[in-house]
């Protein structure tokens, strides 16, 4: 099943339109005690100032609280349902345990309702186990992955993403990451087996700039079109900006590296991003 479809040009803003299908989703309704309200910021900070830009308006939504630490270690969880979540780009799946706890976890793509997961050490490395990198076998895609053990998965949570496990000595395991880092993480550490559900959400397309302002994400405006108080590449008569391309700093862009030269996690990666 296709997981994205292209519409028909009923209306100007279904032209270019590519959706998703939604063909994975199996309920509409999500687990009520696992929801929580979450705010909008309007790109304002705690003085009321503007602080991003481009933030603003969306829909109202609700936060699914997810378990990124998988540390309900030795309980057998059953796959419920695989819902659609509105902060993430991802699937999740709602995992009802043995013993009756009910927890939403990123869901792996391939995972079904019905399928047995489980978590901890001396398991299997199926599909949406959540393991020890230690114990994990050398080759596997794997995704949600801690920095630091027992503060719940950081790297390849997005959809379509994942990392893979190219080597291992006693206290480190070696990751390749989605941006193509490799980098060194405690083999006590967590991962879970698989590749992140929604692959083809990079191949969506919106259609029209409505559907943008839906998500709360307001009109991007160019640098060099702005007025000199409000950018450096302000300014200028007609369409001449002039100068080196630079942010709102008057740092040099479009390429200058903004990572700290002797940034403590240097020691931990062996080859930058390409």
């Amino acid at each position: 099943m296709a997981a994205i479809k292209k519409l028909k040009p009923t209306t100007p803003g279904q032209r270019h339109r590519i959706a998703p299908t939604f063909g994975d989703i199996t309920t509409s309704t999500p687990e009520k005690s696992l929801l929580t309200f979450v705010g909008k910021s309007g790109g304002r900070d705690n003085t009321g100032k503007r602080s991003m830009r481009y933030i603003g308006g969306g829909h109202k939504k609700m936060y699914r609280l997810i378990d990124f630490k998988r540390d309900k270690d030795g309980v057998p969880a059953k796959v419920a349902t695989v819902e659609y979540d509105p902060n993430r780009s991802a699937r999740i799946a709602l995992l009802h345990y043995l013993d009756g706890e009910k927890r939403y976890i990123i869901c792996p793509s391939g995972l079904k309702v019905g399928q047995k997961v489980l978590s901890g050490k001396g398991i299997s490395p199926d599909l949406g186990n959540a393991l020890f990198l230690g114990e994990i076998p050398l080759g596997t895609f794997i995704h949600n992955v801690e920095l630091k053990p027992g503060k719940g998965g950081a790297l390849a949570r997005s959809a379509g993403g994942y990392a893979q496990l190219v080597g291992r000595d006693e206290k480190y395991a070696s990751i390749k990451l989605p941006s193509g880092e490799i980098r060194l993480v405690l083999t006590t550490c967590r991962a879970t087996v698989g590749t992140v559900s929604n692959p083809d959400h990079i191949n969506v397309t919106l259609g029209k700039a409505g559907r943008s302002r839906w998500l709360g994400r307001n009109p991007r405006v160019r640098a060099v079109v702005m007025n000199p108080v409000d950018h450096p590449m302000g300014g200028g008569e007609g369409r001449a900006s002039g100068g080196h391309p630079r942010s709102r700093k008057g740092l040099y862009t479009k390429g200058l590296k903004t990572r700290k030269p002797n940034k403590y996690s240097d020691s931990l990666i062996i080859s930058k991003k390409k």
